[in-house]
Formats: C-alpha cells, sequence, structure tokens
C-alpha cells in the first residue's frame, strides 16, 4: 500500500494568502528554510494505479497535476477510485467542485458529513447538477472493502461549534484505519483530533504509519500572534508541544513511521531550522510535506 501526500498545510495553504506572520514571511522571502504547501489531502493506492482520494482540497487541480500517478489517460478516465472525507470543513470539500468534469464521483462520508454537505454548505447540491454522485455512508466501526485495500472510520469526538447545526456530533469529525489487503498492514490518517482519547489511541495501535493533526503547536498560537481570540481546541485540534501535548503522547506508541499533516501556516515547525522542528525530528516523528510519499511494506 502507498501513501501519497497531495497536501499538508491546514486550511489557507502555505503561505496563506492574507497572513504576514513570520512563518509566512519567511517562506515568501526565503530568509529561513522553509517550503510553501497545499491544504491537506492524501491518495492511497494499494497497486499504484487506482488511487482513493483522502478529502478534496480546494488546491486540488495543482496537486493534480504535480503528481503524475493521478493524470488522466487518453478517455479522461481518471485513477481517481473514489474519494473519501473526514468531515465537511470547506478546505476537505471545495475541491469536490473542481472534480465536476468527471463522469462521475463515488464518495464516502458519514450521514454528519453528507447531511453538512446538502443542507447546509450546499457543496453536493451544487455538485450533482453537473455530474453523478454514488453517496456510500461510512458508519464508524465497520469494516469497508474497497479494491485491494480495507477502511474502517472511527468517530474523533470534537467539542467544535458547528456552524451549520447537523443535528449530532456522532461522525462529525472520522480517521480512517486503512488495511492492506495483500499485507495486512495499516495506516491511519488522522487529520483532525481534538483529544487523543482511549477509544482513538485503541486505533492506532499496531499501525505502521500513522498521518496525524500537527495544526498548531501551541494551543494559544492565534493568540499569542494577535490573529484570532480561539485556541487550537476551540478549532477542534490538539496542540503539538507542551504537556498533553500530541508529541510527548505520541512518543509513546510503537507506530514505525509517525507523521505531522494538515500544519496551520503559523506552526513554527514548518520552519526547518526552528527549535519545535528539531524537538519534533528527535522524538522520532516527521513533518508531512507536498509529494512526501510512504510505502506500507510487509513486515
Amino acid at each position: 500500500m502507498w501513501l501519497r501526500v497531495l497536501g499538508s498545510a491546514a486550511g489557507g495553504g502555505y503561505p496563506q494568502w492574507n497572513c504576514s506572520c513570520p512563518t509566512c514571511r519567511a517562506v515568501r522571502e526565503g530568509t529561513r528554510p522553509a517550503r510553501a504547501r497545499t491544504q491537506s489531502s492524501i491518495a492511497v493506492s494499494p497497486d499504484r494505479e487506482r488511487w482513493f482520494l483522502f478529502n478534496a482540497s480546494p488546491d486540488i487541480r495543482a496537486q493534480f497535476e504535480a503528481f503524475p500517478g493521478l493524470h488522466p489517460g487518453d478517455d479522461r478516465a481518471t485513477p481517481v477510485a473514489a474519494v473519501l472525507l473526514t468531515d465537511a470543513e470547506l478546505d476537505h470539500t471545495l475541491g469536490l467542485l473542481l472534480l465536476r468534469e468527471g463522469r462521475g464521483i463515488r464518495l464516502h462520508a458519514t450521514e454528519a458529513t453528507y447531511a453538512t454537505l446538502t443542507s447546509g454548505t450546499g457543496v453536493l447540491t451544487t455538485l450533482e447538477r453537473y455530474c453523478p454522485v454514488e453517496w456510500t455512508r461510512v458508519v464508524p466501526g465497520q469494516d469497508v472493502p474497497l479494491d485491494g485495500i480495507s477502511y474502517r472510520a472511527f468517530d474523533v469526538p470534537t467539542a467544535k461549534h458547528d456552524r451549520f447545526g447537523t443535528g449530532t456530533d456522532e461522525g462529525r469529525v472520522v480517521g480512517y484505519r486503512l488495511t492492506d489487503d495483500a499485507t495486512g498492514r495499516a495506516a491511519v490518517y488522522l487529520p483532525g483530533v481534538q483529544a487523543l482519547t482511549p477509544a482513538v489511541l485503541t486505533e492506532l495501535e499496531d499501525c505502521a504509519c500513522l498521518l496525524i493533526d500537527g495544526t498548531c503547536w501551541h494551543d494559544d498560537e492565534l493568540i499569542r500572534l494577535g490573529l484570532a481570540q480561539k485556541t487550537a481546541h476551540d478549532m477542534g485540534h490538539l496542540c503539538i508541544g507542551g504537556p498533553g501535548g500530541s508529541l510527548e503522547q505520541l512518543s509513546r506508541l510503537a507506530i514505525e513511521r509517525r507523521i505531522y499533516i494538515h500544519i496551520n501556516n503559523t506552526n513554527p515547525i514548518l520552519l526547518e531550522d526552528s527549535p519545535e522542528r528539531r524537538q519534533v525530528e528527535q522524538s522520532g516523528m516527521e513533518v508531512a510535506s507536498d509529494g512526501l510519499e510512504v510505502e506500507v511494506p510487509a513486515r
């Protein structure tokens, strides 16, 4: 099984178009070692021929062009077999509208996400005017075969404000545990997590690769920079640094590759010479960049 990071930044990308925080200035001006990044999404394949897209970011066109494995054939057929969503956030779903020229979309999403995309944001309501959408309801805890791999979504509890009022917290945010049918090895994609609860930690057990929420280093990062009055927790994310942060908790887990993804433009780990970046790397974790490819090998 192969995992390709199409985009590694949080919403807005890096640098963010309307931000002049120190990390954004550094990558624009080239004053410190840092790489620009597009908004978070990955592609997963059992054979490097068929690819399953996890989240569809607004940067999807550039991400497809940057990866020959997703280029179309002579008859406009594409290797994208389906799109699976972790939630209904705009930075994870607006790319669906850019897939409207295709012959149709096979979409896997929870009932809560589907409801938000139809009666809330209207993304699916609009998309269905252009192309057929085949929805498969994602049920947390249920194993679902795809084509060469299988997935099990798991609920990720969140207290983030539900601006569209779906009426349920169950399935509003999920992670995916992906298993290679040929080898039995597993990887977990978890770009948004507010707390590493015992139930969530159980889903990480014995996985070979973990791609996990790296949105902010400090819980009050945006407040410190004078950019907002929200904490990372308020936005549905567990910070990396400090006591009880994800770095401390994940360092105790026996996972072969642990990679931060969905990194906010304000996060100092984007600066390759920062002390925060060194702390992450010294702990044995990695920081995803666009184009990173991970093979999940047999034991």
